[in-house]
């Protein structure tokens, strides 16, 4: 959005991307670099993309044009339109287009009203609260958070909340994770009313145009009007809380048109980042003076940072959509700018930090290649461990950091320390007891593992439906006696998970839809239930907890043995629908126990044969294309890479409609583009 009025979509043909701005305020700093530079170049002054949004948004010509402009007034002013819309329509579905008209043109005389800055009174009347009192008052509440004292943070931001926009970011912040965590709606609520909130008080500092600087722009592209350092300060902040609430909008209901919604919040917050990164740029060339450059330098870092590397990830057929409508991730931009954050001195350093540790020890596992930078991971959390030695969010990371290097009693340990540390907010305890539950299920531990998945089903409201399957699957390892000990029914747990699924942004969870589709064989209308084989081990496939399992030989041989004895037990059943598709599943488990165990040969010809029975597959036609992934990850560690990404396009390309394909496509994404990179970069 506006640059630097944090514009948004195209410049005039002859302005420069970034132009020097006299009068703006900075500090020295470092000359952007190559990566950056070159992802500023490529990024949306993207005609097509900005036409399709104004098109979307639109209504008159007018507005399309003023879309292209790229005015912050006119683009914001259209996204409300659009909402308040689609919020008159939902309300009144049999209204005719006389009537829908009627509201849009109301719509845009009231926003336009506001937005322009006619009659904004609140900004005015309300008081406001300097820039250096915002800042530092919330890192105090920011170390407070990160040293387990939540409430005392949420007090101390409380009363500024209305009047500081720092204040009111980090308020609504705290209150939006919370949401997050417990998943309830009422909390959900909450968080969405403290956003708007938030959102209101950012929107005081930031700059207010008129309708003559507006249209003066169209005429004028060189001689745009500066933005005050609190401006600038203001629009950080306010891309923040558009990202935050966004978040909150998807999982608020199964609305389509909160769906939309959040879109549109999160492609406004992307545009502001993309032009405070080149204002950002600017400074640093021009080396000027600026008294809180820093922070303002973290906001940047961080939100471009997260942005580039979550687009990224996305899996290809994505990444093409969103490049046409103006949207490019670049992964080593994100990182870098990410770990230039976390070196920082700014409030946001330990955001950044905490963001890579996200993306090394989580999603990097579950949504890419399960080959995790442990040593980045280790130097990145070392100095905020030590400042913050019993904070619950550095001792949750330090735990996954030691799991994955395969220290799993170690982990044990910590997880344990991370629950003991705190009382005050029970989702951290959730988080460990998730772990833990793997680690047992890592240690064959099955008793163990189902005392915290029994936890999490009654405390955690995350995704009861993958709880009580977990539950069911566990106990489905024990044998019948002590099943009998804990009073628990399989077959009773198993016909609950379908009931128990739930709907985020209008769809079902990936891994509540696997859930349900293995738990059906437990059905009421089935002659007897056909018992599941391995559930256990399936779900540790299916959350890549092989990967980890790999670092310790003794566990992959106890696991070896668990596979091979459930092997041969399906030699003496009596054959049934489900037979291929068990004999596939322990085939793929057991050619994963053999590639952890260095035993190449025997793991492929495991894998070779579950594609080979890919016509006998009846229901788990996810086996395939999961299998030749595994198969592909076994020819690259042979130094076999042509074949092996031959392989992985296949998987990708000539498979589909199966269950968790999305999370298989990360996977890919991930590896295509860490295997490729040679050639490609």
């Amino acid at each position: 959005m506006d640059a630097p009025r944090v514009q948004s979509g195209g410049r005039g043909k002859h302005a420069p991307e970034c132009a020097p701005r006299p009068g703006v305020a900075g500090s020295a700093g470092p000359q952007p670099s190559s990566l950056t530079s070159s992802w500023l170049s490529t990024q949306p002054r993207n005609r097509v993309g900005c036409q399709f949004f104004a098109w979307f948004l639109g209504g008159s010509s007018r507005r399309r044009n003023m879309a292209l402009v790229g005015s912050r007034v006119e683009l914001e002013a259209d996204e409300d339109i659009f909402e308040d819309a689609l919020e008159t329509i939902s309300m009144s579905p049999h209204s005719d287009m006389a009537t829908s008209s009627f509201h849009f043109a109301s719509c845009d005389t009231k926003r336009a009203s506001r937005q322009l800055g006619s009659s904004d009174v609140s900004s005015s009347s309300s008081t406001r609260v300097d820039l250096k009192s915002g800042l530092e008052e919330c890192a105090v509440a920011l170390n407070l958070f990160l040293s387990n004292k939540f409430t005392d943070a949420l007090e101390l931001l409380r009363p500024g909340a209305k009047e500081s926009m720092y204040h009111a970011l980090g308020y609504s912040t705290i209150v939006v994770l919370q949401a997050v965590m417990t998943f309830e709606q009422q909390d959900i609520q909450k968080g969405i009313s403290a956003m708007k909130d938030a959102l209101q008080t950012c929107q005081k500092y930031r700059k207010k145009c008129t309708v003559v600087e507006s249209f003066s722009s169209l005429l004028s592209r060189g001689s745009l009007e500066q933005l005050s350092e609190e401006e600038m300060h203001a629009e950080i902040c306010y891309a923040e809380c558009l990202l935050q609430k966004a978040a909150l909008t998807f999982v608020q209901d199964e609305n389509m048109i909160n769906f939309i919604k959040g879109g549109l919040k999160i492609r406004t917050s992307y545009q502001i980042y993309k032009e405070c990164l080149s204002i950002l740029h600017v400074m640093q060339k021009n080396k000027l003076e600026q008294e809180f450059f820093y922070e303002f330098e973290g906001g940047v870092k961080l939100g471009t940072g997260a942005f580039n590397l979550m687009l990224s990830l996305l899996p290809a057929r994505i990444i093409r959509l969103l490049e046409f409508i103006g949207f490019s991730g670049n992964r080593e931009l994100g990182l870098l700018q990410l770990r230039e954050g976390a070196s920082g001195r700014s409030m946001r350093s330990p955001l950044c930090c905490l963001t890579i540790l996200a993306f090394h020890t989580y999603i990097s596992l579950i949504l890419g290649t399960g080959e995790v930078n442990v040593v980045e991971a280790e130097s990145l959390l070392a100095p905020f461990l030590q400042q913050f030695p019993n904070g619950s969010l550095m001792l949750f990371y330090h735990a996954r950091i030691e799991l994955l290097k395969g220290n799993i009693e170690e982990a044990q340990e910590i997880f344990r320390k991370c629950i003991s540390v705190q009382e005050e907010w029970k989702q951290f305890h959730h988080l460990c007891y998730w772990e833990l539950m793997w680690i047992y299920v890592f240690q064959q531990n099955w008793m163990q593992a189902y005392y915290y998945s029994d936890l999490l089903c009654k405390e955690s409201k995350w995704s009861k439906a993958t709880y009580v399957f977990l539950k069911a699957a566990i106990l489905s390892m024990l044998p019948e006696e002590d099943v009998v000990a804990t009073n628990e029914n399989v077959v009773t747990l198993f016909r609950q998970v379908d009931g128990l699924k739930q709907r985020i942004a209008g769809k079902s969870l990936p891994t509540e839809k696997f859930a349900v589709r293995k738990a059906r064989r437990y059905s009421p209308s089935l002659p007897a239930p056909v018992k599941l084989i391995l559930p256990a081990l399936e779900m540790m496939y299916v959350w890549n907890g092989f990967s980890i399992v790999s670092k310790r030989k003794d566990l992959s041989e106890n696991l070896l043995v668990t596979v091979e004895m459930a092997e041969a037990a399906l030699q003496n059943e009596t054959f049934s629908d489900y037979s291929v598709d068990d004999e596939c599943l322990v085939k793929l488990l057991k050619g994963c126990c053999l590639k952890n165990l260095q035993r190449p040969l025997q793991a492929e010809l495991c894998f070779n044969h579950v594609v080979e029975s890919e016509k006998l597959l009846k229901y788990d036609h996810y086996l395939v294309p999961f299998t030749l992934f595994e198969l592909a990850f076994l020819y690259k560690s042979q130094g076999e890479i042509d074949k092996a990404i031959k392989v992985l396009e296949t998987a990708r390309n000539n498979y589909k409609d199966y269950s968790l394909e999305s999370r298989l496509h990360f996977r890919i994404q991930a590896a295509l583009h860490l295997w490729k990179k040679p050639s490609s970069d």
